[in-house]
């Protein structure tokens, strides 16, 4: 596939995205994390995807899956989860206890055709999904407004009267990370659940903070190996 396949493609999916909110807060009992670690070796690629999933009201790891594999599809400026689904794809099928909302470190709505992975990913599997990214992906050179520095402090990141998702400091004095919908949430929710999984210990949700900490320990582990 050519860049242009690939654009074409995300709009395409762009229309499958659904925006009403299907989570209810009271009944969600597990939560999911998710995060791929890269690596070269003789010039190919390789990628692990990792998967946590917890328990949404004590935050214990309830399990933990991981794929690895060659990456295939070249690097293409805003058509990154075509790089990342395949894995993702891969390494949920090994999941045995599904979670009501997975949570991506990167970007779903907050896209220059609002298909980052969270989004991609949550199309494909009709799941609820929320991309949470550690730096600003610029849309149209578009910068966002810093929230306040206080906990729990927001602003809406906004193009051309469109939503597009939020920067939200977790904590005071940490740098705020950046929240939009993937699918079948909205964003009042997903920041609810956001607060609701941040803990002292990190500014960002506690399953992808987990998810992030095993795509190196696997990374680790097969550079070992091979």
């Amino acid at each position: 596939m050519t860049e242009e396949d690939y654009i074409k493609e995300q709009i395409k999916l762009s229309s499958r995205i659904k925006h009403e909110n299907t989570v209810n807060l009271s009944q969600v009992h597990t939560v999911a994390g998710v995060d791929l670690a890269y690596w070269k070796e003789d010039e190919q690629e390789y990628a692990v995807c990792c998967i946590v999933i917890i328990n949404y009201n004590t935050l214990e790891v309830c399990e933990k899956v991981s794929y690895a594999d060659k990456i295939k599809v070249p690097y293409i400026p805003g058509c990154l989860a075509f790089r990342e689904v395949p894995l993702f794809l891969e390494t949920y099928k090994k999941v045995t206890i599904i979670p009501d909302v997975i949570f991506f470190d990167g970007n779903g709505y907050l896209h220059p055709r609002h298909m980052g992975l969270a989004t991609h990913a949550g199309i494909l599997i009709q799941k609820a999904t929320v991309g949470t990214a550690k730096s600003y992906y610029k849309v149209e050179d578009v910068d966002f407004v810093m929230p306040a520095n206080t906990e729990q402090a927001y602003t809406e990141i906004e193009l051309h009267g469109k939503h597009y998702g939020r920067a939200l400091r977790t904590h005071a004095n940490v740098k705020p990370i950046f929240l939009s919908i993937g699918n079948a949430i909205d964003i009042e929710t997903a920041t609810k659940m956001v607060n609701q999984l941040t803990t002292k210990e990190s500014h960002v949700p506690v399953p992808t903070r987990l998810a992030d900490l095993m795509t190196h320990e696997k990374r680790k582990e097969l550079t070992k190996k091979r």
